[in-house]
């Protein structure tokens, strides 16, 4: 790999910088430091899908000793201007249709009260107490039927969209597009086989150990301070005033050590109630979530049916693909018009080759629990409809899966159309489809052998690719500064949620300023003393952020060599800096870090501190491929994955621990999304999955071998080469483990989970 050579910190396994302190417990979560004297806020949840609250009392549980104040549609104008609560760069995309507290109940779950009190078993009974008369009206629950349905979950004149996206709550359109390149209709006639299916996910939960949770405070100087479990510090700030109606320069929001994110905390699902008390009653209050609260009112996967066209010739050649994705954004539009881009401009890119695609959604509103972001973000229910096409296509024209993706993805230098004509900058697809290969022993193991007379074993694989942030949007900045005895300060306000962005910055900066980690210490995510940073979402983290820390240490050296230069009484183009001094180039005169950093404080001019902002015009695109064996009992229809093998280019790894620690985390997820994790509603609305032992989460004892190896390109317009890795590592076992199901009983699914009851009962149809 170039420069790989003469790298010291980047591309190295450091050790994350919080390792041990979140080895030895100790109290660095957000309920860890707490204030004891939180008041405790608890929320009180329609029972029905669809209802207009009549009337509320909350006389009695006012009285419960204990309750500080209760808070309902009554103390918010239903009037006012509605808001969101998606961490989105400003205008947000989705749309302002949400009120601290409505009137309107539009899931089982909406918050119809909020109670605050000294102690949870005084709010427990407060909240029993409070009784509420609803006008229960009709929900809409299929999001089949849901665009221009006579119901409608958004019929108030207060509705906004900020952006051109095609929504229309008059229609329960959140979102709706169509993008196309060439005749795909014509492409389509003239191809000899079509594969044509249209395609189920579910709205699959994130389910991070670390539930959402907030506290809130007054300052000496009477503003707001907000400490938070949150991807979004400064779009959190932006939400929290649009919903109190207060100015930004009241609000302050950090973040502690967050317990897994995945894309829930990038909502701001919890924020906004404590922060709504603490405004009211100028006194701490928290908010800590329940296992049950965060799986029936949180901000899951969006549920998602894709029809697909493929089209191609009997030698394998795809010619076109045509795709229309319904997407169901539940009871609000949080990243509604943003995830369902994805499905299309993450997957048709792999065979840009073709000569035609179509690509067409709409985003439609139900009664339901609202969706959000989930890593993948839309390209997962996407690559999963794509990548299957491709497998049935293979099968049909009887040619090897991989032989027929060498013949038609993407290369390096290649355009793309239905990614935004963007160039393809940087790519080891072709090498990461070879690696796989040999590492599942493909030409052996494919399609299928028998193991015993009731288990088969099976090989399945597929692509994947995702981005490096959003081009032309999202911002990464990174501030750091020289202290006494040569050590530095970063300050960042991306969050790190257990990825070790804390760490993986930390190497950028020392790769650049010749030190040891260790010698860097990091600030961050604090909306009053960080940079402005978009935040931890869109794989954008290493790209985005990790290049203005790059060019902040940069300008930084530039800095010391500068000050150095003063003290040694020469120019600084006469200067060169190796991280311990800085000497002349004739290396007879040198001043230590030390000296420098020392020097710096009485009598000069010169700030050796440095920030830089970074944003990017392109987003180059991470590549994967895996391949699955799985073994399928065909008594039971139970799947165990044996083996699952991968091949990853995110360009350079900054830290190959942990991108592996990624990779394997992401795998895991989309194999809990195959074959393991669903969703059910009932008649009313009411989602029976409300705990962890019912919505079923695979536990790393659940799986055989997870193998990843790197195969890097690259990237120029990345720091050191590195592109993102945190989104596309989920997107491959959903096609891969598919294909493999069908490889050993014959059945295809293109509804996800595929649960053991599914194969059993298709099997014994089949020997009917």
């Amino acid at each position: 790999m170039e420069g790989e050579e003469v790298m010291k910190s980047v591309n190295s396994p450091v050790r994350k910088k919080d390792a041990m302190q979140l080895l030895t417990g100790q109290p660095i979560y957000t309920d860890d430091i707490a204030p004891s004297n939180c008041l405790i806020v608890k929320l009180l949840r329609s029972p029905y899908a669809n209802a207009v609250i009549e009337d509320i009392n909350t006389d009695i549980a006012l009285k419960v000793p204990g309750v500080e104040a209760i808070y309902t549609w009554k103390d918010v104008d239903q009037n006012s201007r509605r808001f969101t609560l998606a961490g989105q760069t400003y205008p947000e995309p989705s749309p302002y249709d949400r009120l601290i507290l409505d009137r309107h109940m539009r899931f089982v779950g909406d918050v119809a009260a909020i109670v605050a009190t000294k102690d949870e078993k005084s709010a427990a009974k407060a909240l029993k107490l409070i009784k509420v008369k609803y006008n229960v009206l009709e929900p809409l629950l299929d999001f089949r039927n849901a665009k221009d349905n006579k119901i409608l979950v958004h019929p108030e004149e207060n509705w906004e969209s900020l952006c051109p996206v095609g929504a229309d709550n008059k229609r329960n359109l959140c979102a709706h597009e169509v993008n196309e390149m060439g005749d795909v209709d014509k492409v389509l006639s003239e191809c000899d086989v079509v594969v044509e299916r249209t395609y189920h996910t579910k709205a699959n939960q994130q389910a991070m150990m670390e539930t959402f949770r907030t506290f809130c405070t007054i300052d000496a100087y009477g503003r707001l301070n907000v400490v938070s479990s949150t991807q979004i510090v400064f779009h959190c700030r932006r939400i929290i005033s649009n919903a109190l109606g207060i100015p930004k320069s009241m609000i302050r929001v950090t973040k502690p050590r967050i317990g897994g994110g995945f894309g829930a905390k990038q909502s701001s699902v919890s924020e906004i109630y404590p922060a709504f008390v603490t405004w009211k009653t100028k006194k701490p209050s928290k908010i800590i979530f329940t296992r049950e609260e965060s799986m029936i009112a949180s901000s899951p996967r969006h549920e998602m049916e894709i029809k697909v066209r493929l089209g191609a010739m009997n030698d394998g050649t795809i010619r076109a693909i045509d795709m229309y994705t319904l997407s169901n954004t539940g009871a609000y539009g949080e990243h509604g018009p943003t995830t369902v881009g994805l499905t299309g401009h993450k997957s048709i890119p792999l065979y840009a080759k073709a000569e035609a695609f179509r690509f067409a959604y709409d985003v439609v509103y139900t009664n339901v629990m609202s969706a959000g972001a989930y890593r993948g973000y839309g390209a997962t229910q996407g690559l999963f409809a794509v990548e299957s096409a491709v497998n049935e296509l293979a099968h049909i024209i009887n040619k090897d899966p991989i032989a027929l993706r060498e013949a038609n993805m993407v290369k390096e230098g290649e355009i793309m159309p239905a990614y935004y004509n963007e160039p393809n900058t940087s790519c080891a697809l072709d090498r990461c489809l070879k690696r796989v290969k040999e590492m599942i022993d493909w030409d052996e193991k494919y399609p299928c052998r028998r193991v015993s007379d009731t288990k088969v074993r099976a090989v399945g694989m597929a692509m994947a690719m995702q981005g490096s942030g959003i081009s032309g949007l999202d911002v990464g900045s990174c501030s750091l500064k020289l202290n006494d005895d040569g050590f530095y300060t970063m300050r960042i306000a991306a969050a790190d949620m257990g990825t070790g962005c804390d760490t993986i910055l930390a190497q950028i900066a020392a790769e650049v300023l010749e030190c040891d980690v260790d010698n860097i210490t990091v600030l961050g995510a604090d909306t009053d003393a960080s940079p402005y940073d978009s935040g931890s979402y869109a794989s954008s983290t290493t790209y985005v952020t990790g290049k203005a820390t790059e060019k902040a240490a940069l300008e930084l050296r530039e800095k010391i060599c500068r000050l150095g230069a003063k003290i040694l009484g020469c120019s600084e183009k006469d200067t060169e800096f190796d991280g311990k001094a800085v000497f002349t180039k004739s290396h007879d005169k040198k001043v230590s870090i030390g000296d420098i950093a020392t020097a710096s404080m009485a009598g000069n001019n010169i700030a050796l501190e440095a920030a830089y902002t970074h944003t990017s015009p392109n987003s180059p695109p991470p590549f994967m491929v895996g391949a699955a064996e799985i073994e399928v009992d065909t008594e039971t229809g139970e799947v165990k994955v044996i083996d699952y093998a991968a091949a990853v280019d995110c360009g350079t790894p900054v830290n190959p621990n942990l991108a592996r620690v990624q990779a394997e985390g992401g795998i895991l997820q989309g194999i809990g999304m195959t074959l393991t994790e669903n969703i059910t509603y009932d008649a009313k609305g009411r989602l029976a999955e409300n705990s962890l032992m019912q919505y079923k989460i695979p536990a790393r004892t659940d799986i055989g071998r997870i193998r990843v190896e790197f195969e890097s390109s690259y990237e120029e317009s990345g720091p050191f080469g590195a592109k993102s890795i945190g989104e596309v590592v989920i997107n491959t076992p959903l096609g891969a483990i598919s294909d493999a199901v069908y490889n050993a009983t014959g059945l295809r699914f293109t509804e996800l989970p595929i649960t053991p009851e599914k194969i059993a009962m298709g099997l014994a149809k089949k020997s009917i």
